[in-house]
């Protein structure tokens, strides 16, 4: 069963996501073809790479993810087609493969396949979709590139550590407003040593004590947890946590241990 999907930001209005399915299905009808998110938003590609990292996974070995973020063609912007931990990703080497890998991919190539000019301004519907098609029909990587050594590297900010404290920030809200930080479950496990903690955010809030699921607490109240993506969020059950919390992008949050 072979399986393309797609994180991109082309959004649900225009004709970009249908030009992209179309061009997929013509050349690959048999294919299954699952929407990752069409919602980042413009050009983030921070957003794009923390949903991906997350959620890659759970696919099966050999699936195909094509990332449809910052792809218009320049002479800095190389095409690539990457093999990591059984999967394969097609997409620009803007940074966002070094936010998505933990390790060195297993193979990188630089895609050389030809541009039509039908498609100059769009290479996701061509160039990214004849790539794509041709990995999910079994193919190899050598095939459409030629292979290259390193990707392009972003950094991303880290939680710091001082001697009884984690400084960390909001890096991701979602759909239901939930305020997911930079503070994985191992950095926060291997800081904390069993002591009781005290979480600080905005407007003097704390929570004292992590939770397993958001039910554990009574509707409206708050609680932070590691949800599915091993990360700190910070929640109020059945309720809006970004929003009546006045949490945003980039809002330091601390976490002081006894």
């Amino acid at each position: 069963m072979a399986i393309i999907t797609l994180t991109t930001d082309l959004g649900d209005k225009d004709i970009y996501q249908a030009a992209l399915k179309g061009s997929i299905y013509k050349m690959m009808p048999s294919v299954n073809v699952v929407d990752i998110t069409h919602s980042v938003s413009a050009f983030n590609i921070q957003q794009a790479a923390f949903i991906l990292k997350n959620s890659f996974y759970y696919f099966p070995n050999n699936t195909v993810h094509l990332i449809g973020i910052d792809t218009v063609y320049s002479e800095e912007n190389r095409f690539l087609a990457i093999r990591y931990q059984s999967h394969f990703f097609v997409g620009a080497d803007n940074g966002i493969f070094s936010l998505i890998f933990d390790e060195h991919p297993d193979a990188i190539v630089e895609i050389n396949i030809m541009q039509d000019l039908k498609f100059l301004h769009f290479p996701l519907a061509d160039i990214f979709v004849k790539a794509a098609c041709h990995l999910a029909d079994g193919g190899e990587l050598s095939e459409i590139g030629v292979p290259v050594a390193s990707i392009e590297k972003r950094m991303t900010l880290q939680p710091a550590v001082e001697r009884n404290l984690i400084r960390g920030m909001v890096i991701y809200i979602d759909s239901f407003q939930n305020v997911i930080t930079n503070i994985t479950k191992n950095f926060f496990n291997r800081v904390q040593q069993g002591r009781k903690f005290t979480l600080y955010f905005k407007r003097n809030e704390t929570i004292t004590q992590l939770s397993w699921h958001y039910n554990e607490v009574p509707e409206g109240e708050k609680l932070c947890m590691f949800g599915i993506s091993d990360h700190l969020e910070i929640a109020i059950n059945k309720g809006n946590a970004s929003g009546l919390l006045g949490l945003n992008l980039g809002d330091s949050v601390i976490i002081e241990f006894e």
